[in-house]
């Protein structure tokens, strides 16, 4: 917190829309964490849930599994660019009210089913409610100082992994001790908490304007007057997402060919996977603030170059430990793009469609998201793992150039 306070200028406090995003920043960052841990802390059960619920065939449960989880993240990624115009219209802080509640709901609920049909429905309504930290980020990026966005972002983005990297944790503990259903229902009451920490903690002083109805409508694409920086951090956020996920399919695999004993296998896939994402909790807020001073577009394209160049001895490690190693390093690089991707579009953009533009962002990035595992798992699948890690390269240094172009283009 001393950064924040330090950072606070005179034309910072003149400025009443940014009185409060300390606060802000801090009910979005526990909010944002407790609804990524709710979503992800089922990993390691998911499978136990399903037969729970009636399905009894190996394959089968595996099919369920995937279904339910990848659910939710798809029917986010449909309607994130609804919240985010919603978001621009009625209020920021209204669309995290809406998204917490809803996600306690949601997450109540999916501990009653009684089905794996309900489960899915309701994996897809947690989806469709949710999008507290996409919505968070819309919040910071718009209502922070502009010349503190990218740390602020960075910082939101720390709570967002630390998240992805506790729910899964919390999600082994947990069912051993109180059960699979009272799980759920205690994921909701700390959603519920951030429900109502966002009601009487979060303040949004300047409001988007309202649109006339008589007028045609000032968000939406057609309101950017440069889309060139904006189409250009949509393909980025997507392509890292594809980029990134595209290596998770393959890690337990890859990893059995480097460890001698089957029984450390699962142990050492499991630390490879979350190296990269402690490389992320640790740059992130760090990146972003570099990216303050020397400009984000900078950070961008400097972090795509190195993690292009550290995927390359990724495909030809000998050990577990080096690929841990490895992950971690590019976690630390990869750990600034998605706060500077967003602080980019927030400063191409006019206020009122900041939201809308955010919301096509976190979509092109579900799209990344869904698309990347599918895409590792052929070309792994055909060509070999080691293809895996160098295909990603060569599409990461597409990514360092495109936006090197890019940015040359809009200067």
């Amino acid at each position: 917190m001393s950064d924040i306070s330090a950072a606070t200028s005179p034309r910072t406090l003149a400025d009443p829309a940014a009185q409060h995003w300390r606060r802000n920043l801090v009910v979005c960052m526990f909010g944002s964490f407790t609804t990524i841990v709710a979503m992800t802390l089922l990993l390691p059960f998911l499978p136990l849930y399903v037969e729970q619920l009636g399905v009894h065939d190996s394959a089968a449960i595996v099919r369920w599994s995937g279904v339910a989880y990848g659910a939710t993240f798809f029917s986010a990624a449909l309607v994130a660019p609804l919240w985010g115009r919603l978001a621009d219209r009625y209020g920021r802080k209204l669309m995290l009210i809406r998204a917490s509640l809803g996600m306690a709901v949601a997450m109540a609920l999916i501990g009653l089913a009684q089905d794996v049909w309900q489960l899915v429905g309701l994996r897809l309504l947690a989806g469709l409610l949710g999008g507290y930290a996409s919505g968070s980020t819309v919040l910071i990026a718009t209502q922070t100082p502009k010349e503190r966005s990218g740390w602020a972002l960075g910082t939101l983005s720390s709570a967002v992994m630390a998240g992805s990297l506790v729910g899964p944790l919390i999600g082994g503990v947990l069912p051993p001790l109180i059960g699979i259903r009272w799980t759920f229902f205690g994921a909701g009451a700390v959603i519920f908490v951030a429900f109502l920490a966002t009601l009487f903690m979060v303040r949004e002083e300047r409001r988007p304007a309202r649109v006339k109805a008589d007028a045609k409508p000032a968000g939406g694409w057609a309101a950017v007057p440069d889309k060139r920086p904006v189409t250009a951090m949509l393909l980025t956020g997507m392509l890292l997402m594809l980029a990134n996920m595209s290596i998770e399919p393959i890690i337990t695999v890859y990893v059995a060919q480097l460890v001698a004993e089957p029984a450390r296998v699962t142990v050492m896939a499991g630390f490879v996977m979350s190296a990269a994402a402690l490389g992320s909790i640790l740059s992130a807020s760090r990146l972003g603030k570099l990216a303050d001073r020397v400009g984000h577009w900078n950070v961008i394209i400097g972090c795509l170059a190195i993690s292009a160049v550290l995927l390359v001895p990724q495909a030809f490690v000998t050990s577990g430990w080096q690929l841990v190693g490895l992950r971690f390093l590019m976690g630390l690089s990869l750990g600034g793009l998605l706060p500077c991707i967003a602080s980019v579009i927030r400063h191409s953009v006019p206020e009122g469609t900041a939201g809308s533009m955010l919301g096509y962002s976190i979509s092109a990035q579900y799209t990344g998201q869904v698309a990347g595992p599918l895409l590792g798992g052929f070309v792994g699948g055909h060509f070999g793992m080691p293809t895996v890690f160098l295909a990603t390269c060569v599409l990461m240094a597409f990514g360092a150039l495109w936006n090197w172009r890019a940015k040359r283009a809009c200067d």
